[in-house]
């Protein structure tokens, strides 16, 4: 019968040679000083606070080398605007980059989760008039309550279907439809198109379409030319011939110019957006989707724009040339046009 045979241990035997398990070393959380921390984190120290308590607040873990709230918050701005490497938000914040990408992806999908409560497009009547009145505030088109437009997303190349990508610049992109409101706040943001599809198309398939398209408010939407011109989406005359059509393209020029000046804002918030975001594409639209959500906190929170230089930002954004549409509704959409520049002559 076999027996097992055990061997004691020496007397003389240290216990601490026989343990081979390395200790962890928890490096030194960096806070940052207050003459660059915003350029740093894209936000304010108070409103760095504020952000962690609003989206990460259900649990704050301490023990150990775990990161608190906070950290994980600027771990997320830090990427942002970094723009995108994980190795250096890691050097700045004094965490391994293995920690910085699983808690970026964890934040992001914290702060994307709660778009619904900061990115409201109207839903009724009641709605769609208040948005008119906080156009009016500031702007003189008829009936608008925002402008709609799309810009491309750079991203790295796709390993598979990465054509799709490819927008008719060449630059592998995500398409990006938003709209945005007198205040300056996204109210309507889709990112799950490739770069390879045109904004008409987008505009067609999304969901607010249909919002607005049956409004009962008569509320409009300025858009480019690359839009189908229907009753509920003014675009410009493309060959301004008379008085009234040249002030027309002249106030329409200028008040939808605001979804440009929006595209820069949250551009140079996160610069991510206008460098090459370097995810997995089926995570990219949850980071796209955050940036737009803090955007819109900024503005509630006052925290300062970063000052715009869109001649820097690459210009991977345009589409040009109509899409289709029903002619009955492009010929409702003309009288109305009509109807508008009469009035504003």
């Amino acid at each position: 019968m076999n027996r097992m045979i055990f061997f004691p241990l020496p007397l003389t035997a240290d216990f601490e040679d026989l343990d081979y398990r390395e200790s962890k070393v928890y490096h030194p959380r960096r806070t940052g000083h207050d003459k660059n921390f915003k350029s740093l984190y894209r936000f304010s120290r108070r409103n760095v606070n504020f952000l962690a308590n609003t989206f990460l607040n259900e649990y704050n873990e301490k023990r150990g080398g775990a990161l608190d709230n906070i950290h994980k918050m600027k771990c997320l701005l830090r990427y942002l605007g970094d723009p995108g490497f994980q190795v250096g938000v890691g050097e700045d914040l004094g965490i391994h980059q293995s920690t910085v990408c699983k808690t970026i992806w964890s934040v992001a999908k914290k702060v994307a989760s709660k778009a619904s409560d900061w990115i409201k497009f109207p839903q009724n009547y009641e709605d769609f008039e208040q948005e008119k009145k906080i156009w009016h505030q500031k702007y003189k088109f008829p009936s608008a309550i925002g402008a709609i437009d799309c810009t491309h997303v750079a991203i790295k190349r796709p390993h598979i279907f990465h054509e799709e990508y490819v927008n008719r610049k060449g630059v592998t992109t995500f398409n990006v439809q938003a709209t945005c409101n007198g205040a300056e706040l996204f109210t309507s943001v889709d990112c799950r198109w490739v770069g390879s599809v045109h904004d008409a198309r987008i505009w067609r398939n999304s969901g607010i379409r249909n919002l607005v398209a049956e409004n009962l408010s008569g509320a409009i939407l300025l858009g480019d030319e690359a839009y189908p011109l229907t009753p509920w989406l003014m675009t410009p005359f493309k060959k301004a011939e008379t008085v009234r059509q040249k002030a027309y393209n002249k106030l329409h020029s200028q008040e939808r110019v605001i979804i440009e000046r929006l595209f820069g804002q949250v551009k140079q918030r996160f610069p991510i957006l206008q460098s090459k975001i370097r995810l997995s594409t089926d995570k990219i639209p949850t980071v796209i989707i955050a940036c737009f959500v803090l955007h819109n906190v900024a503005k509630f929170l006052n925290d300062d724009d970063f000052a715009e230089d869109l001649d820097n930002i690459p210009d991977i954004l345009t589409n040009t040339g109509q899409d289709t549409e029903n002619l009955n509704i492009i010929e409702r959409g003309k009288r109305r046009r009509d109807v508008i520049s009469s009035y504003l002559s």
